[in-house]
């Protein structure tokens, strides 16, 4: 299926907000916001103040993560009739460990088209503010809240030598940080709140010595994590042995055998077929 983006059909905006300072908004959203026949949002209350402050009288319509699905009836039939459709969250970029997937894939599903706005969202500031390496990087979002679940999480990362990204709540932030440390050893990392907001704070430090400092603290947290440097030459590891030791780390021999063909810049392909030829 081809997505002609602006042959000028009915289709839904996903329309970025600010994280946190009001004035973090482009033209184009502002723009949007305006012109679309029906906004959805995640709490009618928080957009409202938004398009208070930019004089904008949008109809709001509830969408969250508890009726969304009930919703994609009325969607898919204001399409119908030929109207556009904006979707935004409290903050931030629709579907970025917000709502919104489930619309837009609905949309998708039924012919019409979804067009994502550029715009604000939390873990691009906070990569780029954290002092640790911006590239490759892997954005992760929300861990599982349930202890044994996050701790699997966590063992399936481990390995991973790349910059890594978590949004943790308040609440959380504590309990995950010290699962964080039992997993991923003493690593450097970057605690950041309230980006884009007068108290935006940022703590640099290993994991046990920025775990002291939570208790206090409050606000919406991004936490960026050193990825995994105990192993940076692979000259003396044969095939088989780099492809071991991630899976001893916990990586699956799918996962493990498609970070050794990244970090030996081989075909996934080559990797599988030595793997298996010699293990």
């Amino acid at each position: 299926m081809i997505q002609k983006s602006y042959d000028g059909s009915p289709c839904l905006y996903l329309i970025p907000t600010p994280i946190g300072n009001l004035e973090d908004i482009t033209i184009r959203s502002l723009n949007c916001l305006k012109s679309v026949d029906i906004l959805l949002c995640e709490d009618t209350r928080m957009t409202g103040i938004l398009l208070k402050n930019y004089d904008i009288h949008t109809r709001l319509v509830s969408c969250h993560e508890y009726n969304e699905s009930k919703i994609v009836d009325m969607v898919i039939s204001s399409l119908k009739d030929g109207k556009n459709i904006g979707l935004v969250t409290d903050q931030g970029t629709p579907i970025i460990s917000d709502p919104g997937f489930v619309i837009s894939r609905s949309v998708i599903e039924n012919g019409y088209n979804v067009i994502s706005l550029p715009g604000p969202t939390a873990f691009v500031p906070a990569l780029t503010i954290s002092g640790l390496n911006p590239s490759p990087f892997l954005f992760y979002g929300f861990l599982h809240n349930r202890g044994n679940k996050q701790l699997s999480e966590l063992s399936s990362l481990k390995a991973y030598p790349y910059t890594i990204i978590f949004y943790e709540s308040v609440h959380r932030l504590k309990n995950m940080l010290e699962n964080l440390l039992n997993v991923f050893g003493n690593r450097s990392i970057a605690l950041c709140r309230e980006l884009s907001k007068i108290h935006e704070e940022v703590i640099r430090g290993k994991i046990s010595d920025v775990i002291s400092s939570v208790d206090t603290l409050k606000g919406e947290f991004v936490i960026i994590v050193e990825g995994n440097q105990s192993i940076t030459d692979y000259s003396n590891l044969d095939v088989v042995n780099h492809v071991k030791l991630y899976v001893e780390d916990g990586l699956s021999e799918k996962d493990a055998i498609k970070l050794v063909a990244k970090e030996r810049n081989v075909a996934k392909s080559i990797i599988y077929q030595e793997y298996h030829n010699r293990k």
